[in-house]
């Protein structure tokens, strides 16, 4: 009998650690506190994955020739920006752009050598998912398992970075970094380092809105001037050099926010025909929409005082109501504080719904923050797939090539899912309404005095 009971107490004992195991592997992938963990070993696997792309995956030239004929001009002393052009057609980025891609030519051999700045592109592709996953660690809310589509199983984001080489994956990592000062309350440089993403591309723009909110929540309307001032401080001294030959042509080409856009290359209005996405009609009532939109948002889901939004043109230590402080994350009516991280993608997100055309390098503006907007909001167990589903669909949309009338309208529906779950989501719960106290204890307590 001893003999068979040893064997038996080492079964149960191997048992119950594999059932330890088990669990451990489950809180893994489940519990948004081993984040780190999970990111230290996708950002490994990343590292390996865009070489073997580097090295297996045909280059496809499409801007980057143009984009090193651009900043050519620009080396070879040409400073009136309507001279500067390539083969797509005229420059139409901000002089930080010139600057960043002029590095890159001068570091590829004039741009001829496309495997370096591939491999340029792939550092830039690791440090923009550091940059990334540091704020998702800040975050805390996102499960660690969902990380793995938001790496390994997006095509289009490891062609926009490697393959492409477009300038959008710039614009965006220096946001990122950007927003990573905002997060660790160094406004003044973050501001500098929007406005250098600014300077790259525009579509960084669309976060502008829950930035401006965000320096008036913190700082009121006179704080918050200095760190505007910086933002167009930036862009004066990048654009200097061009504003002083041709001002007018500087400014009409690198902001230029009427420029129509092609409909071969749309994936999100496949379903209109040509002449209403080219109808400036269209334009303006996406253009409405996108302005009411941001205004629901400002004054139903990121204003958390009980005083009026104009309150927050006061100076903070002047207000009836103090103003929540500012978090990272905590929009569910946590004690009332809002988050810098929601309201600067939710921002984001709604100009991206609204955007007149989204190209397949777009996809980039918000691919690393649907993850965050798909969970920053309360998910029960049987929610966990449905959300998955979702980013499924979004990624199948912009690998459709080119689109569809299916492919846009699925697009647009898992937009409008994403806007009501974060609508009803982070919607404050229902007043507690106590009854007023009644009358007769309070005669009783007199009495008893």
């Amino acid at each position: 009998p001893g003999g068979n009971a040893e064997p038996a107490r080492g079964g149960a004992a191997m048992a119950a650690g594999l059932r330890r195991a088990w669990r451990q592997r489950r809180a893994v992938l489940m519990e948004p506190g081993y984040t780190p963990l999970v990111a230290a070993c996708l950002c490994l696997a990343e590292g390996g994955v865009n070489l073997w792309v580097i090295r297996r995956v045909p280059y496809t030239e499409i801007d980057w020739k143009a984009y090193m004929q651009e900043v050519e001009g620009f080396a070879n002393g040409t400073l009136d920006y309507t001279q500067l052009k390539g083969d797509t057609g005229p420059l139409v980025y901000p002089a930080g752009f010139v600057y960043i891609f002029l590095g890159l030519y001068y570091a590829t051999g004039r741009g001829t050598d496309i495997r370096l700045a591939q491999y340029l592109f792939a550092g830039l592709y690791l440090l923009n998912l550091l940059l990334v996953f540091r704020i998702y660690c800040r975050t805390n809310k996102v499960p660690p398992y969902v990380f793995f589509f938001m790496c390994c199983a997006s095509y289009r984001i490891h062609s926009i970075f490697v393959l492409r080489l477009f300038n959008d994956p710039v614009a965006v990592a220096i946001l990122f970094l950007a927003i990573n000062l905002f997060l660790e309350e160094r406004w003044s440089w973050g501001c500098l380092l929007f406005s250098l993403a600014v300077s790259v591309k525009m579509n960084i723009l669309l976060f502008a809105p829950g930035l401006l909110f965000l320096l008036l929540q913190r700082f009121g309307l006179l704080g918050c001037i200095p760190k505007l001032c910086i933002c167009a401080l930036l862009q004066v001294i990048l654009g200097l050099p061009f504003l002083l030959v041709n001002p007018v042509g500087y400014l009409t080409r690198s902001f230029d926010l009427g420029r129509q856009f092609q409909f071969k290359w749309t994936v999100n209005w496949r379903f209109l025909p040509e002449e209403v996405f080219q109808n400036r009609a269209f334009h303006a009532a996406l253009l409405l929409t996108h302005l009411a939109g941001l205004g629901l948002f400002a004054l139903h889901r990121w204003h958390r005082s009980k005083e009026s939004i104009l309150a927050l043109l006061k100076d903070p230590a002047e207000r009836k109501h103090p103003s929540p402080p500012l978090t990272v994350n905590n929009i569910l009516w946590e004690g009332g504080q809002q988050g810098i991280v929601f309201v600067l993608f939710s921002s984001n997100f709604l100009g991206v719904c609204c955007s007149r055309s989204l190209h397949y390098q777009f996809y980039v503006w918000y691919f690393h923050t649907l993850p965050y907007l798909l969970w920053c909001t309360p998910t029960a167990k049987l929610a966990h797939m449905p959300k998955v589903l979702l980013l499924g669909v979004i990624e199948l949309c912009w690998n459709t090539y080119p689109s569809t009338v299916c492919s846009s309208l699925s697009l647009h529906i898992c937009h409008g899912l994403v806007l009501l779950q974060l609508w009803y989501g982070t919607a404050p719960p229902p007043a507690l309404h106590t009854p007023p106290p009644s009358r007769r204890p309070a005669a009783i307590s007199k009495k008893a005095q």
